[in-house]
């Protein structure tokens, strides 16, 4: 098992990481900007190294002796480079659940070059990760596909001060314009949202959705599926929840810390009169943004992975195998990767 370094281990979803690794046998090293907050989550037998993402000799102190790093504190657009640059100079994998667009985007043109034998995955998160995997499971054996369209079923969406830090960036970032990917590019807009229902799988069944409610998976997808257009819808009701005037953040409702949301993400890829479906659901996309994470970790540490270099889930991973093995976080709807 390996000393994971998980930088913004005391944020909401670091603290599930360092569970998840701890509970998988792994040691997680923990770092963060914030050496008091730290603290508050050190354990006797957990290593406490504070490091500021603008101090590049603090980092390479931080990563010393480090297996791999996760990568948990945003806003990404801030953190996901140096970390990164960290990283590739201690010749470690980099992982981190950013669903910031932008920032996903910024990793994969700045340091597809880079990277070189290193694994660097981006976005390996409920937002991005779950979805490519989903997308590529669903694909098969196409090579490619006309449409991809991916439906979050949200019971609700209490938003971190991580969310609201990290939205508020990528709005600052797009001068407030939108974001879709259309004709296989990004295209940022002004054009109003528009309101769907979608037909989600049993017992949730049909929803008001809000259509290119655009998430990291616009950028995931097209890096490695040759698919021209990504759509992403997400329930009206999440949606409200997220713009919501003073939201609340998420509170824990069991032993793990988790809230009592749960979600469905619907994937449906069309070819020609074909199409395929495949969904997932679960509980809590904060909680479950851990297991997609440690997962990646587990895997390319112990050299089950496709490629190198920076790759999506669905490019780095079997991903039909790596759903499985979320058996114990995640149902799913498709028999063929349920056996």
């Amino acid at each position: 098992m390996g000393r994971v370094a998980v930088y913004g281990a005391y944020g909401h979803t670091g603290r599930f990481v360092v569970a998840e690794l701890r509970e998988r046998g792994h040691v997680p090293l923990l770092l963060g900007r914030d050496r008091e907050k730290l603290l508050t989550v050190a354990q006797p037998d957990l290593e406490v190294r504070p490091a500021a993402v603008d101090d590049p000799a603090a980092l390479d102190r931080a990563l010393a002796g480090a297996d791999a790093v996760i990568n948990c504190a945003g806003p990404f657009a801030t953190t996901a480079a140096p970390l990164v640059e960290a990283a590739l100079r201690a010749g470690i994998p980099y992982v981190d659940v950013a669903a910031e667009i932008e920032a996903n985007a910024d990793t994969f043109a700045h340091f597809a070059e880079r990277a070189g034998d290193n694994v660097v995955v981006p976005a390996m998160a409920f937002f991005g990760g779950l979805g490519d995997l989903l997308v590529t499971a669903a694909m098969g054996d196409w090579t490619a596909a006309d449409e991809v369209h991916i439906a979050y079923g949200l019971s609700s969406w209490h938003p971190t001060a991580g969310t609201l830090a990290a939205g508020a960036v990528s709005r600052q970032r797009r001068d407030d314009r939108r974001v879709r990917y259309t004709g296989g590019r990004l295209e940022y807009h002004d054009d109003a949202l528009p309101a769907l229902e979608w037909e989600f799988p049993a017992p949730l069944g049909p929803q008001d959705v809000i259509g290119e409610f655009s998430m990291a998976d616009i950028v995931t997808v097209p890096t490695h599926l040759d698919v021209p257009e990504v759509r992403t819808y997400m329930t009206a009701k999440a949606a409200a929840d997220l713009a919501a005037p003073g939201a609340t953040a998420p509170s824990a409702v069991d032993e793990r810390g988790r809230s009592a949301q749960t979600f469905v993400v619907d994937v449906v890829v069309r070819r020609g009169a074909e199409e395929r479906r495949i969904s997932a659901a679960g509980q809590d996309i904060y909680a479950i943004s851990a297991p997609l994470a440690v997962e990646a970790v587990a895997r390319i540490l112990s050299g089950r992975t496709r490629a190198t270099g920076v790759l999506s889930a669905g490019a780095v991973f079997d991903a039909p195998d790596f759903l499985r093995a979320l058996a114990p976080h995640l149902s799913l709807s498709q028999p063929a990767l349920c056996r």
